[in-house]
């Protein structure tokens, strides 16, 4: 391979850093998320009310994972110097524009949906503990998740917005509408130097932020749920898999922006492979945590730890925990060994969007049984609705980045491709 002219490169990465093609991702989304809205109401009318707010809540959980832990892959790529990922890591960061769906799904559940979610909880403080009763209240819970995210997501935004200040710099003289003033506004004081050594500090503040405060979210988003159950992993367990799925995420945002953004030639197979061997890696760990959190509760026998697990792995809940193993370990896990599985755009986009979905029926199985007055799944109009609103919602708020920020980093890709250039 001959010497390749990196200035050249970076003019043309910046150009197409902001003319990628993202009207499907808006069209797509418009359509999801207003006829995804328009039969969450009507559901709500009906009968179906109680399962509609329970299926928001799972899709708020799952969402606001994945939102979590794309700004988390972000974060753990800065602390570890990653090198392989520069010209695909700004994908996963466009997912920060679900940020404000996050936050009004938390406002729409503990206050129009709250009784439909937490209403038979609220029935069983009387039986716990006083402090437990107390941590467990409507007052108590609010206060310390919205805190919680709140000071998550402000670390988020910052974090993405100092990586992207280079970029707009690059690009600001590439566009000609709405966006140059935002983009001179944004630059506005600017400091390379200042910009890289803050991007470093916040990365791992977010880092640690990110455990802590989902853990809160596991613990009172499910765990509260059935509040005679408890689990010290159950925090790991969701905060991790929300991590794998970012990973995920991000593998098939790739795929699409390759094309989207122009970028065939600059996406190469070791990158893919990089990734796929991520997705494979978490697969095992998000295994592993099933299997030690099983595990103790298997040997230890005690009713108050057991009943969760057997109301999901057993009787008519069996079928969704055969197909959650199934989809987040067997599949995932015998697809994604070989390296060619890896590297090829087909077999992993295959792979990681199975791992996905399944990642959902994961947050469903965890949720659901436990507020469901039918001991059985089901599977209709108020399940569907705010799924397809809350996906609705990730395309348009996606597009939406899209078209205003760059969407490759010509900076951190100019550091991955003269990697690749030395290793050739």
């Amino acid at each position: 391979m001959g010497a390749v002219d990196f200035t050249a490169v970076r003019d043309r990465l910046a150009a197409k850093s902001v003319a990628g093609n993202y009207s499907t991702f808006m069209t797509a989304g418009l359509v999801l998320s207003v006829v995804g809205a328009a039969l969450f109401v009507f559901t709500l009318l009906g009968d179906g009310s109680h399962r509609a707010w329970q299926t928001f809540h799972v899709n708020w959980l799952f969402w606001t994972g994945i939102t979590g832990g794309s700004l988390a892959l972000t974060a753990v790529h800065k602390i570890a110097n990653a090198k392989w990922s520069g010209v695909i890591i700004r994908f996963s960061q466009a997912t920060s524009a679900m940020i404000p769906v996050s936050l009004i799904g938390f406002v729409l559940i503990f206050t129009l949906g709250y009784h439909d979610v937490y209403g038979h909880m609220e029935e069983e403080l009387h039986g716990l503990a006083a402090g437990k009763a107390m941590w467990l209240s409507k007052p108590w819970m609010v206060t310390r998740l919205a805190i919680g995210l709140l000071v998550l997501y402000w670390v988020g935004v910052q974090l993405i917005k100092s990586d992207l200040l280079p970029d707009v710099a690059l690009a600001k003289d590439k566009v000609t509408d709405g966006r140059k003033a935002r983009y001179e506004k944004m630059l506005q004081g600017y400091d390379a130097d200042r910009n890289h050594a803050r991007t470093y500090r916040l990365a791992p503040i977010y880092a640690v932020l990110y455990s802590l405060v989902f853990t809160m979210v596991a613990f009172d988003g499910i765990m509260a749920l059935q509040p005679h159950w408890f689990s010290n992993l159950l925090g790991g367990w969701y905060f991790m898999g929300s991590f794998l799925g970012a990973h995920t995420l991000l593998a098939l945002l790739m795929l699409y922006g390759i094309k989207a953004v122009g970028l065939q030639e600059y996406v190469s197979g070791k990158q893919r492979h990089d990734l796929g061997k991520l997705c494979f890696g978490f697969t095992i760990f998000w295994t592993y945590l099933m299997w030690a959190q099983f595990l103790v509760i298997w040997y230890g026998n005690l009713p108050e730890e057991t009943g969760f697990v057997f109301s999901r792995l057993w009787g008519e809940w069996r079928t969704i925990g055969g197909a959650v193993f199934l989809g987040l370990f067997v599949i995932p896990f015998t697809g994604l060994l070989s390296v060619g599985a890896k590297r090829t755009s087909l077999t992993l986009g295959i792979f990681t969007a199975i791992s996905f979905c399944t990642l959902w029926l994961e947050r469903y199985l965890l949720v659901i049984p436990s507020v469901s007055e039918v001991n059985a799944p089901l599977f209709g109009l108020p399940e569907l609705a705010p799924t397809l609103a809350f996906l609705g919602l990730f395309l348009l708020s996606y597009g939406w980045f899209a078209k205003t920020y760059p969407m490759v980093s010509p900076r951190l890709a100019l550091i991955t491709l003269e990697k690749e250039q030395g290793h050739h």
